[in-house]
């Protein structure tokens, strides 16, 4: 008798050390799935840009992201020309990230001589778990400056009047592990226009997306339709088609748009060229990142 009390003793002794054990073990197990649900999701684009305009994504805190990206003729040219790839304009640029959420960037167009300068901010990230967020969203804002001479430098002319604004919300997301979709809501403010019957403020919505191939390559769209009462005569809807070919630190952007511009103001708003008639202009960017500051996870 006293050997079965014993037995019965230990049993009982022990069976609240287990059960604390498997709760602890099942705790732990929760807190893990519930972590990696609201993990934000990685890699709904390549880059911060997706073809012309800006992507979802943000150059990562403490990274220097160089960009330099060339647009040549149209292709329509000829061979005189070699379908375009005798004339061509460039932007040189420099993307920071200030934090994983806040970005800044300027760079310099031979295309009308143009400075920009942006900054963009993510106000939502996706998550893993549709429950928790199920998009992401950015906003970025960008003022650009057209230095070519004064057309008319007998009048008196106003620094303000070669400004130009651009504001525009990115929604993303990404819809699997290779399919990405981003919308494009943008403002374009003009301080000066050459006709008084034409709009200071031109209202348009982009769309985009990317389409992965491989682990490293992927194809991209982009397209801005110009609302009907906000555009200028003559102006066109930008559309371009590309590739993205990401390797190591560099990421390569392969693509054919009938945008010559490269920047909000120029590539939505002053597009002329029409796919139809062949005014297609091959380009491309490359980007390379440098880490100028690490931070500790």
């Amino acid at each position: 008798m006293r050997v079965i009390l014993l037995f019965f003793s230990v049993i009982m002794v022990g069976l609240p050390r287990a059960q604390d054990i498997d709760l602890s073990r099942l705790m732990a197990e929760d807190q893990k799935t519930d972590s990696a649900a609201s993990a934000p999701v990685q890699g709904t684009f390549h880059t911060n840009r997706l073809i012309n305009g800006h992507s979802i994504e943000n150059t990562s805190r403490g990274v220097l992201d160089f960009k330099i990206s060339h647009r040549f003729g149209q292709i329509n040219e000829g061979l005189y020309s070699l379908f375009g790839l005798d004339n061509a304009s460039m932007r040189m640029g420099l993307d920071y990230g200030i934090t994983d959420r806040l970005m800044v960037g300027a760079g310099r167009s031979t295309f009308q001589k143009q400075l920009d300068a942006f900054v963009k901010y993510k106000i939502l990230s996706q998550t893993e778990s549709d429950a928790i967020m199920p998009i992401s969203m950015s906003f970025m804002s960008s003022v650009m400056v057209n230095t070519l001479k004064w057309e008319n430098p007998d009048r008196k002319n106003y620094f303000t009047s070669r400004l130009y604004y651009a504001h525009q919300v990115l929604v993303a997301r990404k819809l699997s592990d290779r399919t990405s979709l981003q919308l494009m809501p943008t403002l374009v403010h003009y301080n000066l226009v050459k006709n008084s019957d034409e709009p200071n403020d031109l209202f348009s919505l982009g769309i985009g997306g990317r389409q992965r191939i491989t682990r490293h390559i992927s194809v991209n769209a982009e397209y801005y339709y110009q609302l009907p009462e906000s555009r200028f005569e003559g102006t066109r809807n930008s559309f371009s088609l590309g590739f993205d070919i990401e390797t190591g630190g560099h990421v390569f952007q392969l693509h054919i748009t009938n945008s010559q511009g490269m920047t909000e103001r120029t590539f939505i708003n002053e597009t002329f060229g029409q796919w139809g008639k062949g005014d297609i202009l091959f380009g491309f960017n490359i980007s390379r990142v440098f880490t100028l500051k690490k931070y500790k996870s």
